[in-house]
């Protein structure tokens, strides 16, 4: 053009603004100025303030700007003002643009939007609600915008209250709602964890989009309605709406959650016809669902299909080795991942660190961990709380503890997997005095907290500690919690008060089936067969399905009880119940066969049954021979068991005591010089107990108590009394 005016520059720098070739636009508005002798107008103003927005070095240039809108008199314009309003805000100096929306005369429905929205990304949601509190004393109506950003603000701090209120505002102007306001409020409802309420408001929708049914599937994943999930996304794709990328992600996830590999396959599928496997969200959430489905072999299929990866793409098919204890292939892809030069993230670390506490492989862990200190990661809450967890199941609970005296910020995350370390390796005493610690933390504990504390106080046999901590946990409300109620039952149980292991069972409201199995278990060690066989029925009426952990506890039972018949019958009843024998129940009826004398029909048992024979079963035969004095087949279940675990003493001991109890001296000789020859220790006994707040541990023939002596004193004085009431000891087992 030989002509160009401001309308002409202006159309330009606007057009180039709105596609996004931004630095082309502020050229052309340089060349406007160099040019053209007229001023400037809003538009090319407002356009060219949008264009700095986009640019990577807009910043410096958008403030020039700003300095020039304000010399040439429009920085009361309220389309330059919102354009404003909106770089600053987009900029992240939210109080700049602050300053510019309230230096506004005007504002319209725009200028309100890009305040609310700027608000809502900085993370202030509460102002942006008191903005929006603000616009309704105008004469400006809150258009569709407007209601989005502050929904979002309420979705983004768990304001459900105010949520409510733009719910009702909405509703009491009498329009019909626009379907993306309606979307947006699914979306709130959902984020906040009022499901049914969403779905009422889709449910009620005349015209849905596609955004429509993405957003609910969306909602009842993140809430872990995965059941839902999956069946909503049936119908959106019976219903020919063409499910997008995203609701493709979020269906796989919930598919991953309830391990629905048929249904994930049908997703993929959908995916391949739809076009969207190479979208890099949807490759990520087929990686992980196939993970999650144990299907390791489709999830490495997809990882390699991808063309780009990404650090989330390694983490999912890291953590889908991880979680099945492949730590080799999980190692190899770390180090596939390095080699392209694609940082891990705190995630990478904490699957590889996952997998190696499993296996308990200190050495790698230490590397795992000297290249987290390297990547300055190393008191982020999670790899913490990876690192305690590991090198307290690698049996360095030291090093545990000092990793976690050098965090400077804890979590109650961080505390458990110290009360777990101390609680698996044993430092019982260590685990009540880091309880102690906490209550004068921040912190506070929860149903974790209390299920590692009840097992210390198990471990210890200590009631008084277990009543204690049950106390606390009252006090903080989560006594009606599953899994601190199943512990707390397991520790009145092993501490020896039946009474109020029963009493806890009875008042708790929600049993889950590892609560009933834990009384089943708790009646069985105390010998109370009958209650056990009460509970499983009452259990079985109530609707509760037994599973693996149930026949174990009710077997036992039988056991202890010698009720052969019952036991056997329960123990032929468990493919009804859907429940494949193990090595467990297979050790019960092998010990109730031995009760009633049937030896070799337990033999046959074990040599006849459809899974691999453990040294358990032969020495629980053996223990059986013991009995009944078969010392023939006493043998040969001895070498059975030698034969299968070399190393462990129980089946030398039993064999010596059978051939004691016959008189086969020679034979008890020869066993116990194998024992020695072979470097085979027998396993000292062990018991405990508490007194005056001391839990006091004795070990067969140790005198390291410090009262040994007097305690010593004392056995004496008994053994002298119980042989003069003319007790004569049982050398047979010795």
């Amino acid at each position: 053009m030989p002509d160009k005016n401001l309308i002409s520059w202006s159309s330009m720098v606007s057009m180039h603004a709105k596609r996004g070739y931004n630095e082309k636009a502020l050229i052309l508005f340089l060349g406007f100025r160099r040019n053209c002798e007229e001023s400037p107008n809003e538009y090319i103003l407002a356009s060219i303030v949008r264009a700095c927005i986009e640019l990577v070095d807009g910043g410096e240039i958008g403030f020039q700007i700003h300095g020039f809108v304000f010399k040439t008199g429009f920085d009361q314009d309220v389309y330059v003002g919102t354009s404003l309003v909106d770089f600053y805000a987009k900029c992240g100096c939210i109080d700049e643009a602050r300053l510019v929306f309230d230096g506004l005369i005007g504002k319209n429905a725009v200028t309100w939007t890009a305040m609310i929205t700027g608000y809502v990304r900085s993370g202030k949601g509460e102002l942006a609600l008191q903005l929006f509190k603000e616009i309704k004393e105008t004469d400006v109506v809150p258009d569709r915008y407007v209601l989005s950003s502050v929904l979002s603000a309420c979705s983004a701090i768990d304001f459900v209250e105010g949520g409510k209120q733009v719910h009702c505002h909405v509703l009491r102007r009498g329009e019909e709602m626009d379907v993306s306001v309606i979307n947006v409020l699914i979306d709130f409802y959902s984020k906040t964890g009022r499901v049914k309420a969403a779905r009422r408001l889709f449910d009620d929708m005349v015209v849905r989009n596609v955004i429509s049914w993405t957003t609910m599937i969306a909602g009842y994943m993140q809430n872990s309605f995965d059941v839902e999930a999956v069946k909503l996304f049936s119908e959106m794709a019976r219903l020919v709406l063409k499910p997008d990328g995203y609701a493709c992600t979020s269906v796989l996830t919930s598919c991953g959650s309830l391990e629905a590999l048929d249904q994930g396959r049908q997703v993929h599928a959908y995916a391949i016809k739809a076009n969207l496997e190479s979208d890099k969200f949807v490759a990520n959430g087929l990686i992980d669902m196939y993970a999650k489905c144990c299907s390791l072999v489709d999830a490495r299929r997809a990882f390699d299909f991808m063309d780009d990866h990404s650090v989330v793409s390694y983490n999912a098919m890291i953590e889908g080795y991880s979680s099945q204890e492949k730590l080799s292939e999980s190692v190899d892809l770390f180090h596939q991942m390095r080699l392209r030069s694609i940082s891990p993230s705190v995630l990478t670390f904490v699957s590889l660190l996952g997998a190696s506490a499993a296996l308990s492989t200190v050495e790698l862990s230490r590397q795992i961990h000297t290249l987290i200190i390297k990547c300055g990661v190393s008191l982020d809450l999670f790899v913490g709380s990876s690192l305690i967890d590991v090198y307290s199941k690698c049996s360095y609970v030291k090093d545990a503890r000092f990793l976690f005296e050098e965090m400077t910020e804890k979590d109650i995350v961080v505390w458990n997997a110290l009360f777990f370390g101390y609680t698996q390796q044993l430092e019982n005493e260590e685990a009540l005095k880091l309880f102690s610690q906490l209550q004068l933390s921040r912190q506070k504990p929860n149903e974790f907290t209390f299920a590692a504390l009840m097992t210390a106080s198990s471990n210890l046999a200590s009631l008084q500690h277990g009543q204690q901590f049950h106390t606390h946990l009252i006090k903080h409300g989560l006594d009606s919690d599953p899994i601190v109620t199943n512990a707390v039952i397991d520790m009145y149980a092993k501490c020896g008060s039946l009474e109020d292991a029963h009493k806890t069972f009875n008042s708790t409201i929600w049993r889950d089936v590892v609560c009933w199995n834990s009384m089943i278990s708790t009646y069985a060690h105390h010998g109370e067969a009958e209650g056990a066989l009460r509970t499983f029925e009452r259990m079985v009426k109530e609707g509760i399905k037994p599973n693996y952990v149930t026949f174990v506890g009710l077997l036992s039972a039988c056991v202890h009880a010698g009720f052969v018949e019952l036991g056997l019958h329960h123990f032929e009843s468990m493919p009804t119940f859907g429940v494949e024998a193990g090595i467990e129940h297979y050790a019960c009826v092998v010990s109730l066969l031995g009760q009633a004398g049937k030896l070799y029909e337990a033999k046959a048992l074990i040599e006849t049954m459809p899974i691999k024979p453990v040294a358990l079963l032969w020495r629980t035969l053996l223990s059986a021979c013991r009995i009944a004095g078969n010392v023939e087949l006493g043998k040969y279940a001895a070498e059975r068991a030698i034969s299968i675990d070399p190393m462990d003493s129980g089946s030398y001991t039993l064999l010596s005591n059978i051939f004691a109890s016959k008189g086969m001296w020679a034979d008890v000789k020869r066993v116990r010089e194998r024992m020695d020859s072979e470097g085979i220790l027998k396993e000292p006994g062990c018991s405990w107990i508490e007194v005056n707040n001391e839990t006091n541990v004795f070990i067969a023939k140790d005198k390291t108590h410090h009262e040994a002596s007097l305690i010593y004193l004392a056995l004496d004085s008994l053994i002298m009394h119980i042989k003069g009431a003319g007790y004569v000891p049982d050398t047979a087992t010795l």
